[in-house]
């Protein structure tokens, strides 16, 4: 069930199924969890301020269920990096939120994870 979401006012690339593949199979590896149940969303905001400058910044959401907390320093710097990468927004304005939600308060498939 690991969830990114990408929020951006950066431009985005004509192919966003490539970024979308590319995330996926990105968060897949980092958690050492299958990509058969990694959900990646991108959502273009046509209007985002950080630090009082309206440049290209993103603001991402990573959940997922037994999510270490010693590993999000890595997994900061990883995503920060793909970030940079895929759409050229600096890793000083990309601010991400960690989340490990109980596993009965997570739906798939008609049922919960718990």
């Amino acid at each position: 069930m690991p969830t990114l979401i990408i929020k951006t006012n950066a431009s985005l690339p004509d192919d966003q199924t490539a970024l979308l593949k590319a995330a996926s199979g990105a968060v897949a590896e980092l958690l050492g969890k299958p990509e058969g149940y990694v959900m990646v969303l991108l959502e273009p905001v046509a209007a985002l301020c950080f630090g009082g400058d309206t440049a290209p910044a993103a603001y991402l959401e990573l959940k997922s269920l037994g999510l270490p907390e010693d590993c999000t320093p890595n997994l900061s710097a990883a995503l920060c990096g793909f970030v940079e990468q895929h759409l050229g927004v600096p890793k000083g304005r990309v601010y991400i939120e960690f989340a490990a939600p109980p596993r009965h308060l997570f739906g798939w498939d008609g049922r919960t994870f718990g």
